[in-house]
């Protein structure tokens, strides 16, 4: 049930952060708290991305990804237990979990066409407001104007882990899920379009030494005081 009074203002919530910060699961509790729709981003990435590998496109020409996905539709529907992801009407949100979507999804998103078409499909289903966004760009490209900016950061020891710890273990070694996560955070950081940067007016959350509830609670205490409760 919404925390929210009936006649309050429906505000963006913009929430960036590096690969394995938690972001998808702080924007899945704030969501269900206000009772916002909650906005993946990265869910987006990996749908084209998976249209790429499906297609037999090059991830790394931009200029092809961005006809694909001119010619894609990526629609997110909440459910209780998180959003279901369909790409052309078709249900893969098991499908972009897997490892070689996960990949693929970082390297779509370093090209410029790429990321200017995302972020107007992204700026269509958050005008209205009521939304939980999370990404990497978010407060500083989609909605610079977002009522609430927190970027979420942990070490990227303590973010490798809890990558490793969502995986099959038989799948993989943590030595390697922390070497690629080390190489996601370069490409996200230094890539020429959006690249991930706290927004000069984001509020900080370090996760690294906080349980889930501590940076709910934190995240909580940003959001009410902008709405003045």
């Amino acid at each position: 049930m919404s925390k929210s009074s009936a006649g309050q203002k429906r505000i963006i919530i913009a929430i960036d952060g590096p690969a394995g910060s938690g972001k998808s699961t702080l924007a899945s509790l704030l969501a269900r708290r206000y009772n916002y729709t909650n906005i993946e981003t990265g869910a987006m990435y990996r749908a084209l991305a998976l249209k790429a590998l499906e297609n037999g496109a090059s991830l790394d020409d931009g200029a092809a990804l961005a006809r694909l996905a001119a010619n894609s539709r990526i629609e997110l529907q909440p459910e209780q237990e998180g959003n279901r992801v369909l790409l052309d009407g078709k249900d893969v949100t098991q499908r972009i979990r897997q490892q070689d979507v996960t990949d693929g999804a970082s390297r779509v998103s370093i090209h410029p066409p790429v990321r200017e078409w995302m972020v107007e499909q992204q700026r269509q289903m958050g005008a209205g407001g009521g939304v939980v966004m999370e990404g990497r760009d978010i407060g500083t490209k989609v909605f610079p104007h977002a009522e609430v900016k927190i970027f979420l950061d942990a070490a990227p020891e303590v973010r490798s882990t809890r990558r490793f710890l969502q995986q099959p273990a038989v799948t993989t070694q943590e030595k390697s899920v922390l070497e690629e996560l080390r190489e996601r955070d370069r490409r996200d950081r230094t890539r020429a379009t959006s690249p991930l940067v706290a927004a000069p007016d984001a509020v900080v959350i370090d996760s690294t030494n906080l349980s889930l509830d501590e940076v709910l609670q934190k995240a909580i205490g940003v959001i009410e005081k902008k709405l003045g409760l």
